[in-house]
């Protein structure tokens, strides 16, 4: 509970944000790194804050990114035994640390407004169908939802298409209409922005 109370008076005030998620494996230098770094700068010089899990990888990017654009830059920690600490790019005032992942789940996809799934392991994977199904329910409403890099989903899209979809009915022809691809900063920007010339922005004041 005081995880949870701790993480509503912190983000209450962030204004538009767009989650990035990926693999805290990637490194500097790699194509989803740069990538991240890249699609994060695009974002915040559009207004858009940036929240990660404020790890090592693909949230390090994501947070640089954040700061090279001038946009808000949050970190949603969590505790692990490896791998996990915080990064250096997070905003002082941002940094977050949970020992729990649903409460920090929760963070994610009560203040943002956006989600950017780069290539990652099972942690990305989680959070990507805890999203998908979120908004496939109702429990949240319609946001963009992308996934960078065609060569890393398109063995999962065409799974999802033909076998939960064709050939077992688990899921409508619509709820794959969710889901955008990109594979360049550009692409992820005009998705977000094109959603929302449609729709309206609504952040969690």
């Amino acid at each position: 509970m005081a995880e949870f109370v701790d993480g509503f008076e912190s983000l209450a005030k962030l204004g538009p944000c767009i989650s990035i998620f990926g693999s805290a494996r990637t490194q500097p230098g790699q194509e989803y790194y740069e990538l991240s770094v890249e699609i994060a700068q695009r974002l915040a010089e559009e207004g858009f804050g940036i929240i990660s899990g404020g790890g090592p990888g693909v949230m390090e990017a994501a947070n640089k990114g954040a700061q090279l654009g001038g946009g808000k830059s949050v970190g949603l920690n969590i505790e692990l035994p490896f791998e996990q600490h915080a990064n250096p790019y997070v905003d002082r005032d941002a940094n977050l640390n949970f020992d729990y992942f649903f409460v920090r789940k929760v963070m994610f996809t009560k203040y943002s407004q956006g989600f950017v799934m780069m290539p990652g392991g099972f942690g990305t994977m989680d959070e990507f169908f805890e999203v998908a199904t979120l908004i496939q329910t109702g429990k949240m409403s319609a946001v963009p939802l992308i996934l960078v890099g065609s060569s890393y989903w398109s063995g999962l899209l065409d799974w999802m298409k033909e076998t939960m979809l064709h050939q077992h009915g688990n899921i409508s022809i619509h709820n794959l209409d969710l889901l955008k691809i990109a594979d360049t900063a550009e692409e992820v920007a005009d998705h977000v922005l094109r959603f929302y010339g449609q729709h309206s922005l609504q952040p969690n004041f």
